[in-house]
């Protein structure tokens, strides 16, 4: 009897242990991943991969160009100088010297002011009378306004300002009125 009763347990055990074995191969079976969830996730990081790509391809493109249109910045801050020296010769000769020496400084002016263009440099266009704005311009001084219709604006220019693209290379200066 003491046998029968141990066989049963045995058999009990083992039945037990088969249960056991059965739920956790279905509880593996669950947790692999079928084919479709695999490509699909698969899909989905090739997609964000593929995104992210292109977003970098953009960007370099980008940093690239303004690299290329602002490369020669420094330069063309280093000639503003040198075409402000120019600008004020023309003066003094137009008021002092003979016609051939205006021509001759006149032509060569024209020439560098026309590289300088060609290049991506633009004059900001200041006049009396235009209202102050700080992203284009620098308040030198303020003197009172002449007349009420200049009161907090530009009342003579100093500087010219110039732009290279879209960019401010040198701030207008200017005389406001107050």
């Amino acid at each position: 009897m003491e046998n029968q009763d141990i066989n049963e347990e045995n058999i009990n055990n083992q039945e037990e242990n088969i249960n056991q074995t059965q739920e956790t191969a279905e509880e593996n079976v669950t947790e692999i991943p079928t084919p479709e969830e695999l490509l699909a996730v698969e899909k989905d990081r090739y997609i964000r991969l593929y995104a992210e790509f292109e977003n970098y391809k953009k960007r370099t493109s980008k940093e690239k160009m303004e690299f290329f249109t602002y490369a020669n910045q420094e330069m063309m801050v280093s000639m503003l100088g040198v075409l402000d020296d120019f600008e004020r010769a023309l003066k003094e000769i137009a008021k002092n010297g003979n016609e051939a020496d205006l021509q001759g400084v006149e032509l060569i002016y024209n020439k560098f002011k026309s590289k300088l263009t060609e290049k991506g440099l633009k004059v900001m266009e200041v006049r009396a009378g235009d209202s102050f704005n700080v992203d284009y311009h620098e308040a030198i001084t303020q003197i009172p306004a002449p007349s009420e219709d200049l009161k907090g604006k530009i009342v003579d220019v100093i500087e010219t300002g110039y732009t290279l693209g879209d960019k401010v290379i040198r701030f207008a200066k200017v005389v406001t009125g107050n």
